[in-house]
C-alpha cells in the first residue's frame, strides 16, 4: 500500500486547488520528462475491465498552429458570414498553452462494460491529468469548446468517428492570479438514505 508521507499538504492540495484560464496561459509547459509523468498518472483512475477506454493526443510546439489552420478552415464553413477575427481566433485556440492534450473516449458497445463506464473513466482521466499538472507546478484547464464535437475539427485532431473528445487539458503557467468560484453547498446536495 502507498502512503502519504504529506497527508496535510494533499489535503490543502484538494481543498484549494483551482483551474486556470487557458485564455491567460503562456510558457513554460511541461517538459517530456514531466509530460510523460503526468500522462502516466492521468491513466491512474478506475477502468472497469481494465479496457483503457480512452487514448491521448498531444499537440506541442509548431503542431498546435498547423491544426489551428485546420480549425479555422472548419470555422469558415461553419460560419462563412464570420470576419478574419473570428477566423483568426480559432487558428490559435491550441497556441494558448504550450501543451495542449485531446483525451479521446474510445468507448465502445462491450458484453460486460456499459459504454457509460467506459466514458466515466475518460471524464476521471481528464481530471487526474488537471491535478497531475498541478501537482507538478503547472497550470492546466479542462475544456471541451466547438472543436470537440464538430466532426471536420475531429478529424483534424486525428479522432475518428466512432470517437468521443473527453477533455482538451490546456498545460502551462498562468500568467494572472487564480480566481476561486464560488463553491456548491455539499450540504444541500447530500442526502443520507434512510435517515
Amino acid at each position: 500500500m502507498t502512503k502519504l508521507n504529506d497527508t496535510h499538504s494533499l489535503l490543502t492540495f484538494l481543498k484549494t486547488r483551482k483551474s486556470a484560464s487557458a485564455k491567460a496561459m503562456a510558457g513554460p509547459g511541461p517538459d517530456a520528462t514531466q509530460l510523460q509523468d503526468i500522462l502516466e498518472i492521468a491513466a491512474r483512475v478506475p477502468d472497469h475491465g481494465k479496457l483503457n477506454p480512452w487514448r491521448f493526443i498531444v499537440f506541442q510546439d509548431a503542431g498546435r498552429a498547423a491544426v489551428g489552420e485546420k480549425f479555422k478552415a472548419a470555422w469558415a464553413k461553419l460560419h462563412p458570414d464570420h470576419g478574419a477575427e473570428s477566423l483568426d481566433f480559432q487558428a490559435t485556440l491550441f497556441m494558448r498553452a504550450p501543451i495542449v492534450v485531446v483525451v479521446v473516449s474510445t468507448a465502445a458497445l462491450h458484453f460486460k462494460i456499459p459504454v457509460w463506464e467506459q466514458q466515466l473513466s475518460s471524464a476521471a482521466v481528464c481530471f487526474n491529468m488537471v491535478l497531475a499538472a498541478q501537482a507538478h507546478g503547472f497550470d492546466a484547464q479542462w475544456q471541451s469548446d466547438w472543436v470537440a464535437y464538430d466532426e471536420a475539427a475531429k478529424a483534424a485532431m486525428g479522432v475518428s468517428e466512432a470517437e468521443n473528445v473527453a477533455g482538451i487539458i490546456y498545460i502551462g503557467t498562468s500568467t494572472v492570479a487564480l480566481e476561486d468560484r464560488p463553491r456548491p453547498d455539499v450540504a444541500g446536495l447530500t442526502t443520507y438514505w434512510g435517515v
